[in-house]
């Protein structure tokens, strides 16, 4: 039961964080009131399907720049993320945990072909900062 909870929470939060929707923070919410699950392992399970599914997200842009994938996706890429992403660089993607505009973000960031490890360590950050925050709130 814990390791099927554990992968329903990685997945749940792997898809939250491409272009599909979902909403990850409802099942760790559920799993930290119902389980005995320790709060580390869910934080863990959900911080890294979260930035798993964001780097997708990025690798999809990566692959619209190279013209690899559908131009039709390149409309997912906002015109705000864009301008967020060039101004600000890649301490942007500390709010790629935000709803909507964080996957623009990713998207927008492989599409600018920024450099990806600096950009996964950031989005790691910040996915990880508002799991945590979710955690010590219930906790």
């Amino acid at each position: 039961m814990d390791d099927f909870a554990l992968g329903s929470l990685f997945l749940s939060a792997f898809l939250s964080a491409t272009l599909a929707p979902g909403g990850s923070e409802a099942l760790l919410a559920w799993l930290l009131v119902q389980t005995s699950l320790p709060a580390w392992q869910l934080w863990v399970s959900a911080t890294l399907g979260n930035t798993l599914g964001a780097m997708t997200t990025w690798l999809l842009g990566t692959l619209l720049a190279l013209g690899w994938a559908s131009r039709r996706s390149a409309d997912r890429i906002s015109d705000s993320a864009l301008r967020w992403l060039r101004r600000w660089g890649l301490p942007a993607l500390l709010l790629s945990w935000l709803p909507v505009v964080g996957d623009g973000l990713c998207l927008a960031a492989g599409w600018l072909r920024l450099p990806w490890l600096p950009g996964l360590v950031l989005i790691a950050v910040g996915k990880g900062l508002r799991y945590a925050a979710l955690v010590w709130w219930l906790g």
